[in-house]
This record gives structure tokens, C-alpha cells and sequence, in this order.
């Protein structure tokens, strides 16, 4: 089975940055597709970026294009959400979610989440 954690939230001024990573164990990270996600405070969860396990990437939520980035290094089993010129309506609780299909297919596993909060 596989087990995701999230890692590299934090606070961070308007327009600064920070790089989220997803980890997993328990599987051959190469085969999943991997979702960031994210849940801001009264609000629903939201899509924001997916890579496929053949590296096409999707974009989710058309607020943060031009801003964050996703990619894979398959020697680490980690995915990363690089996020820049953070705004505070990006506060919100972070997910990463993997599943064996492509970025418009359901998801099966999820991490825990990390927190991200943009404030001065």
C-alpha cells in the first residue's frame, strides 16, 4: 500500500516562497499518478497541480499558473510543489494524492497534509 507525506509548509510573506514535497513509501513511486491539492479554511478542496506517472502535467486551478510548479524526482520517490509569489489566499492545508491512472481519474491515497500559511 502506498503512504504519502507531505512535508516544507510553513509561514511565509505575501509574495515569497516555498517548496512542498510529497514522499512515499510502499510502492514503486514511478506507476502513480500524483495530485497536489489544497483546503483553505471554509472552503472546499480544491485541484491544484498533477503530474502523471508518463510526466504530463495538469493544472488544476487556474490561479496559480505562472506561479507553482510540479515535478518528480523518481531516485527520491518525491514529488514537489514549488509555489512563488505566494498570495494570502493561498493559505491552506496541502495535499498530495496518488493514483494509478491519469490527473482526471479518482484519487486513491492520501497523505496528511501540510499546513501553509501566507501572512506578513
Amino acid at each position: 500500500q502506498l503512504q504519502l507525506v507531505e512535508s516544507g509548509g510553513g509561514l511565509v510573506q505575501p509574495g515569497g516562497s516555498l517548496r512542498l514535497s510529497c514522499a512515499a513509501s510502499g510502492s514503486t513511486y514511478d506507476f502513480w499518478t500524483i495530485g497536489w491539492f489544497r483546503r483553505a479554511p471554509a472552503k472546499e478542496r480544491e485541484g491544484v497541480l498533477c503530474i502523471s506517472s508518463s510526466g504530463d502535467i495538469t493544472t488544476y486551478a487556474d490561479s496559480v499558473k505562472g506561479r507553482f510548479t510540479i515535478s518528480r524526482d523518481k531516485a527520491k520517490n518525491t514529488v514537489y510543489l514549488e509555489m512563488n509569489s505566494l498570495k494570502p489566499e493561498d493559505t491552506a492545508v496541502y495535499y498530495c494524492a496518488a493514483n494509478g491512472g491519469w490527473c482526471d481519474s479518482d484519487y486513491e491515497y492520501w497523505g496528511r497534509g501540510t499546513q501553509v500559511t501566507v501572512s506578513s
